[in-house]
């Protein structure tokens, strides 16, 4: 009933103004007073109609507007994406062309020794490259006990081989011992694989004779006398030499010139150290 009621008087009301609104445009001298007193009436309806009117109308630009901002803020973040992916993509391939020019350098600092490029494809840990394999193997010329470098030097030994792979079984391994030099001096040491010792990215050098020039700093390359490593490869840098306790050696550390926390390509000489000498499988 109540319902009913507020929709007949909104019906008069509407009828009313519907009305008023004709005889105020009526030209008629009769009608004048009417005419007069209904813009009394009508002039804050037509203004609350009009500022209805606006207020829908800015309402209406606004949704049309946030709409506008929402499209064009899903295209940009679309847009950022992709150049994210971009950007990604360029430092990736930037780092690789910065990996490849050390790979080069490395090989035109051994150029009496023929080699192979080679990528890792695993490894044996998460924390560094104890032993880690690679995609080269008998059919590109890899055999055991071929040198492999990285990083400005020797990074280890081939220790397996198959098809299209090799295992590395690098020089920070504990079961690996290299017989060094001091490039300075020419005076032997051992430099011993040491993953404990490894844990503040050094190596253990033993067997220094008490009377050997062996200074902290000197290269320490791989001495001619080594049963498996090629000479003159650089292993690292002499760091803490010190005369044992006993006082019959020397002993200290060596920082390696290759990083086994990153590693990705290496090279592989494709030669190999025996008895006789320096000797290419392939030729014999």
């Amino acid at each position: 009933m109540k319902n009913r009621l507020s929709k007949n008087i909104l019906i008069v009301i509407t009828i009313l103004c519907g009305f008023l609104m004709v005889v105020s445009y009526v030209q008629s001298s009769v009608l004048e007073p009417v005419r007069y007193y209904a813009g009394y009436f009508l002039t804050p309806i037509q203004s609350g109609i009009n500022r209805f009117g606006t207020t829908v109308s800015n309402r209406i630009r606004e949704q049309r507007h946030l709409h506008e901002v929402y499209a064009e803020n899903e295209r940009l973040q679309g847009r950022l994406e992709v150049l994210t992916e971009e950007n990604n993509r360029l430092r990736s391939d930037m780092l690789e062309l910065e990996r490849l020019r050390a790979l080069y350098e490395l090989d035109q600092d051994y150029m009496q020794y023929p080699k192979v490029a080679a990528r890792v494809i695993a490894r044996d840990s998460q924390k560094w490259f104890r032993v880690f394999r690679i995609d080269k193997g008998l059919a590109d010329g890899i055999t055991r006990d071929m040198n492999v470098l990285c990083g400005g030097g020797l990074v280890g030994i081939v220790t397996e081989v198959g098809a299209n792979y090799a295992t590395v079984r690098s020089i920070i391994d504990d079961e690996s011992n290299v017989y060094a030099m001091s490039q300075y001096s020419s005076d032997t040491c051992l430099v011993q694989g040491n993953i404990t010792a490894y844990e503040d990215g050094t190596l253990n050098i033993t067997n220094i004779d008490k009377n050997a020039v062996f200074n902290d700093g000197d290269a320490v390359i791989t001495s001619p006398l080594s049963t498996k490593f090629l000479p003159g490869i650089l292993i690292g840098y002499a760091s803490d030499i010190s005369i044992n306790s006993q006082h019959l050696t020397k002993s200290g550390k060596l920082i390696p010139v290759a990083d086994f926390d990153n590693i990705q390509e290496v090279l592989v000489i494709t030669q190999v150290k025996t008895e006789d000498g320096v000797v290419t499988p392939g030729d014999l």
